[in-house]
């Protein structure tokens, strides 16, 4: 079968994450082409953000903060009903259900806020090398193919729409426990235009990646780490400053806690010229049980 071109791949996405309205304040999101399983959380994320910024204007999201109830499942398109909380001189606010088979499974909140200037700080951007010296998350699996187990080999292995080049690659099937800090470089691997509603989505569907897995770094284990279940509980970003998700950025994750089940993440997403533009938290399970996998109940 032949691959999709990097532009193709790059349009599917941005077309699964453009929601259509199908009432007042509910839209639906498509599931994504050829998806088996469980939906990423990053694409909830992204819609219910989309279906959020369609009900709002003049103002640019700038924050969010969602709960993953349920896994969802990519065999049905997923709703969401929008409410609107709050339209004031400077912010909005709405909240959002995404709903699938008649249950919740992701509430999220989302802060919006017309342009205006103020005080300024930020963190320095760390000392990585570039891009352009590094190889392909998708090269290191290629590599190391004969090691993932069948069932997984396919998806891992495919073409992606948004590229990551890891600064310090692992294995994903017998991973050594390490610092629970991870770099990586992200971008669409196409021109995405100009729309920065769409940018935004795109941001906000990829800090979803290279993120649980940073807690369970120290330990030695991954997802595909018999007897693991990980999954999602929540996930907050803060949107600083506009960027353009079709160039460089870094993505600077650390896990500083892990216990009774769960794992904590943060991160911090820089542009190339070293601008923080945006911020991430996350918690989510690991639990390593004797059954079960990835798709077991929590």
């Amino acid at each position: 079968m032949e691959e999709a071109t990097p532009a193709a791949l790059v349009a599917d996405l941005v077309d699964l994450l453009d929601v259509v309205a199908v009432d007042v304040d509910l839209f639906r999101g498509r599931r994504s082409t050829g998806g088996i399983g469980r939906v990423f959380g990053g694409q909830v994320v992204a819609q219910a953000l989309q279906a959020a910024q369609r009900t709002v204007a003049g103002r640019a999201a700038h924050s969010l903060h969602g709960y993953f109830m349920r896994p969802g499942s990519e065999a049905a398109p997923i709703d969401y009903r929008v409410t609107r909380d709050f339209d004031g001189a400077s912010f909005a606010t709405r909240r959002v259900v995404a709903w699938q088979d008649e249950r919740p499974i992701l509430t999220l909140t989302a802060s919006f806020q017309r342009e205006e200037e103020g005080f300024h700080h930020q963190a320095p951007m760390p000392e990585v090398p570039g891009p352009e010296t590094l190889r392909s998350e998708r090269e290191w699996r290629i590599e190391q193919r004969e090691s993932i187990p069948e069932r997984w080999r396919a998806a891992l292995l495919r073409e992606r729409p948004i590229e990551f080049r890891p600064v310090a690659p692992r294995r994903w099937t017998d991973p050594a426990p390490r610092e629970p800090v991870q770099h990586s470089w992200f971008r669409a691997v196409a021109p995405l235009g100009d729309d920065p509603a769409v940018h935004r989505a795109l941001l906000a569907y990829a800090s979803d990646t290279a993120l649980l897995s940073t807690a369970m770094l120290p330990h030695g284990v991954s997802w595909t780490t018999p007897g693991m279940q990980t999954a999602s509980l929540d996930h907050a970003l803060w949107l600083h400053a506009p960027a353009r998700v079709d160039e460089w950025l870094l993505y600077a994750s650390d896990s500083p806690w892990a216990g009774g089940g769960r794992g904590y993440n943060r991160g911090a997403i820089y542009a190339r010229d070293g601008r923080l533009v945006a911020s991430v938290a996350q918690e989510g399970l690991i639990r390593r049980r004797q059954r079960g996998g990835i798709d077991a109940d929590r």
